[in-house]
């Protein structure tokens, strides 16, 4: 029962604490997952950030229900994703409803126009902590910038940048 506890105590924080969105929550779960609790390691994180980037969904939530399942099976992803996505929806069924009526305040504006920079510094600050573990070699340097250029130069969907690393993480070092 503690891993329960502990796993709705730690995701319920990252529920609450984790504005602007789904990558900006990465951070959060990272402390939680890796830095607080030592549920997975940095490379495990990485890697459940590559995979939660190839499948369709909040990556938050695949995220958070793979550190779950991890720590204690089915029951345990459950349980995380009831800490992680309560505070969310509780807040916006109240939030929807003044945000649709007060949207057009300068105050509301303002309010967000100051939170933006904060989850841009967010997901700076990821990026710079999976680097080391993401980026480990020329070949993977040179991959990482072909894919940053071709999602930025020529708009390719991020699936098929996805599926194409892993065909060249394949042919380049799956031969184990």
């Amino acid at each position: 029962m503690n891993n329960f506890l502990l796993l709705f105590y730690a995701f319920i924080k990252v529920g609450i604490l984790g504005y602007g969105g789904g990558q900006s929550i990465i951070p959060f779960i990272q402390v939680e997952a890796v830095e607080n609790y030592n549920w997975i390691s940095m490379k495990e994180f990485t890697d459940t950030l590559a995979m939660a980037n190839t499948l369709p969904g909040p990556i938050a939530v695949k995220m958070t229900f793979m550190v779950g399942y991890k720590t204690a099976g089915l029951s345990g992803a459950l349980v995380s994703l009831l800490g992680l996505l309560l505070p969310s929806l509780l807040l916006m069924l109240a939030l929807t409803s003044l945000y649709l009526r007060y949207k057009d305040l300068p105050a509301v504006e303002g309010l967000l126009k100051g939170v933006r920079p904060v989850v841009f510094a967010l997901l700076v600050l990821v990026t710079y902590e999976i680097w080391p573990s993401s980026v480990v070699s020329w070949p993977t340097a040179a991959i990482a910038a072909v894919s940053l250029c071709v999602m930025g130069f020529f708009n390719v969907h991020p699936a098929i940048l996805m599926v194409a690393g892993a065909a060249l993480g394949l042919v380049l070092w799956g031969r184990g």
